[in-house]
């Protein structure tokens, strides 16, 4: 059965202790919280004070996804304010190895996130040492874009590189997951949906919730 990991990014953050009520009492297993600097993405949106708040808010998996200039001067900073799952660009990492190293010695389970031109191939040699891959079906840094087809084929192709290399590592969909393509993005071979406006711009978001986790 999937993972549903609603993105607070989408989020009303006027009222973000009620939005965070909803995500605990609905079926939603992850809070998947977007980090944005303003250079990696051409965006920006919350940081540590944030993600330190909505950590005390529940005890659902707190999915921080980082797309962030060298990551790895805030790794312990996150970890601090109750990251479970720390996700890095693969094209903000020169010393890709070496970031997933040290999230996992932090005691967090370790994330590579890929952008849309970003070949899966090039985790072919980390594989067996991450915990979640985050497949962006979106270019990062907006909510609300389409999801790129093209995603679909880097799904399965990833997929059958994790069952060859005999890894554990989770296929995170991030961008673009709806009810209506939902199905076949699971049916490629992922794990785990990132929905952000279709969680929380529906008119009943636990209800939205309840669909995207019965059609696996």
């Amino acid at each position: 059965m999937a993972i549903i990991a609603p993105s607070l990014l989408a989020a009303n953050f006027l009222h973000l202790q009620q939005d965070c009520d909803m995500l605990n009492h609905s079926e939603a297993d992850w809070f998947h919280l977007d980090v944005m600097d303003g250079r990696f993405v051409p965006n920006i949106s919350f940081g540590l004070p944030v993600i330190t708040q909505i950590r005390k808010a529940t005890k659902k998996v707190c999915d921080v996804h980082l797309m962030i200039e060298e990551p790895e001067k805030y790794a312990q900073a996150f970890k601090d304010a109750g990251a479970d799952i720390l996700t890095v660009h693969i094209e903000a990492c020169n010393h890709l190895h070496r970031n997933i190293q040290q999230i996992k010695q932090l005691g967090m389970k370790a994330g590579v996130a890929v952008n849309p031109h970003t070949s899966v191939d090039l985790l072919a040699d980390i594989i067996n040492d991450i915990d979640l891959i985050c497949l962006m079906s979106v270019n990062p840094g907006f909510g609300g874009q389409h999801f790129i087809p093209h995603t679909l084929k880097k799904i399965k192709q990833l997929k059958e590189m994790i069952v060859t290399n005999k890894s554990t590592a989770l296929i995170e969909i991030d961008g673009g997951v709806t009810l209506e393509n939902a199905a076949s993005i699971i049916h490629a071979g992922a794990d785990v949906l990132v929905a952000g406006n279709t969680v929380f711009g529906s008119n009943n978001p636990t209800e939205t919730i309840a669909k995207l986790k019965s059609l696996s």
